[in-house]
């Protein structure tokens, strides 16, 4: 399976931005799909999980609701929308997807198998 990310780019504080992921090359309701993102000097962070079915979604506290995400089953694509984005989003964002048919979420990297190649998403203040 690939994975292409797209949406990054230069936004303002407080803007609203979306990310997509498109995942091609296999049953795209049989993959669990996560998005992540990594700092300069900082370890990959998790953000937001969905499940195969899209059934079940689980995104980290830390982003207290700012961000969502959903998948589009006749487009194979999972979106990432951002919500009142702060300077301390900026970072490489990306997605990830393992082979799962069920409902199950999954938050951390060790558990994906299948990385797409990361987009920058810078936030100005």
């Amino acid at each position: 399976v690939q994975l292409q990310a797209s949406g990054g780019g230069l936004v303002q504080a407080g803007d609203s931005a979306r990310l997509s992921c498109v995942v091609s090359g296999g049953t795209f309701s049989g993959y669990a799909v996560g998005w992540f993102r990594q700092a300069p000097g900082k370890e990959r962070e998790f953000l937001a999980a969905i499940s195969g079915t899209g059934g079940s979604t689980y995104d980290a506290d830390s982003l207290r609701g700012r961000f969502t995400i959903s998948r589009d089953h006749a487009k194979i694509t999972v979106n990432l929308q951002m919500n009142r984005l702060k300077p301390e989003d900026t970072a490489v964002y990306y997605c990830a997807a393992t082979r799962r048919y069920d409902n199950v979420v999954l938050a951390r990297t060790s558990q994906y198998h299948y990385w797409g190649q990361g987009t920058q998403v810078t936030v100005s203040s």
